[in-house]
């Protein structure tokens, strides 16, 4: 289903990059279903601990001040934590503690781990879904409430960060770690993406993935051309305001939606794109150029990349001549024969289906046909 009553969806033209590890598919599917073009690059990978001090000392923590509730969200990570705290003696403490507080378990696998401990979950939804659980909590109030997570990555994006907006003091049981994924070179492919501004928008669903993205662009010497980019043209949307956090640390402007969810926060990437693309009454069309296409009277149109960076270039001064040399340095891999502009313009015109679009001015260059009641042009 489309978010818009057009054919095209309202993220058509549009590329937007993924950096989730989990949930990844997700994301896309949706992205992709109104009509984006996704670009995936997990920014971190989830490995069980090798060092357990962080699980030791979280287990102390909840064993010497018990939470009101304690929410497991996997099987495999529940029994880990439960056989960790044997290892260290503490085993039956932390199983006392657990029956003493509402003990929710995120679907029918964790709550047979559950009960293997010989335990008995308050509350389990048999969706599996850790949205249903947080609905849940949210409609019994969570106000001045103690609540206990089981990490184990990106169990919901914004799951916590819900939590603590309706007030729980929340405490994170990791039982993961977050590492760089081990395959490094779909990051780096987005990287350079951002760099090169070819993303029109990139999603965040963890503070750690942001902060494992803005990591590896500082390790290549990329960092101040994605910060550039990240500041001037690509939408940073994340999940969340506690996502944001690394991003803001470095004055990269974002966007969050007031529901800390995958859908919402597709829905405001679905409003904020079509709002930063450029819109020209040009030879009595209404063109509205996008990222990787151009929508011709609200008919997509798919323009090659060097037919959009002609169109891009052209558009920063709409109405003015463009020299056949500033569009060439323009082109992806620009070389010195103007010839290669010709081309990628033939090309261009063809594929907007409109040529009278773009006017070549005999020996020096070319310009947007931009009818008199549209932009203003301004000085070059």
């Amino acid at each position: 289903m489309q978010d818009d009553d057009t054919t095209h969806g309202p993220l058509a033209g549009f590329t937007v990059g993924v950096t989730a590890a989990r949930r990844a598919e997700e994301l896309a599917t949706l992205l992709k279903r109104r009509g984006a073009a996704v670009q995936h690059a997990p920014a971190l990978r989830i490995v069980p601990l090798a060092d357990d001090s962080e699980l030791l000392d979280a287990t102390k923590e909840l064993i010497d001040h018990a939470p009101d509730v304690v929410v497991a969200t996997t099987a495999i990570g529940f029994r880990g934590w439960v056989e960790a705290a044997d290892g260290w003696g503490i085993g039956d403490a932390l199983l006392e503690r657990l029956r003493g507080v509402e003990l929710l378990a995120r679907g029918p696998k964790v709550k047979g781990s559950v009960r293997a401990a010989g335990l008995t979950e308050a509350w389990s939804p048999g969706s599996e879904s850790l949205a249903e659980v947080l609905d849940r909590l949210l409609a019994e109030g969570v106000a001045g409430r103690r609540i206990a997570v089981q990490l184990h990555g990106e169990p919901l994006p914004g799951f916590i960060e819900s939590l603590q907006a309706a007030g729980a003091e929340t405490v994170g049981v990791p039982v993961y770690r977050w590492m760089p994924p081990q395959d490094i070179a779909p990051l780096d492919r987005l990287l350079d993406a951002t760099a090169a501004r070819a993303l029109d928008a990139i999603t965040f669903t963890s503070a750690p993935a942001a902060a494992s993205f803005l990591g590896r662009a500082e390790e290549r010497g990329l960092l101040p051309e994605v910060l550039g980019a990240l500041r001037d043209e690509v939408l940073a949307a994340c999940v969340g305001p506690v996502t944001a956090l690394p991003l803001q640390a470095r004055a990269i402007p974002t966007v969050q939606p007031e529901r800390f969810r995958l859908g919402p926060l597709v829905q405001l990437v679905c409003a904020q794109l079509p709002t930063r693309a450029r819109v020209l009454p040009i030879a009595g069309h209404r063109v509205e150029i996008r990222g990787h296409a151009v929508l011709v009277d609200d008919e997509l149109r798919a323009v090659p990349p060097a037919g959009m960076a002609l169109l891009h270039t052209l558009a920063r001064r709409p109405g003015w001549v463009v020299a056949r040399a500033d569009l060439l340095r323009a082109l992806p891999g620009s070389g010195t024969d103007e010839h290669a502009v010709e081309t990628a313009m033939a090309r261009l015109r063809s594929a907007l289906g409109a040529p009278k679009l773009i006017q070549t001015v005999v020996k020096r260059g070319y310009r947007l046909s931009l009818d008199p009641a549209g932009d203003t042009p301004g000085a070059p």
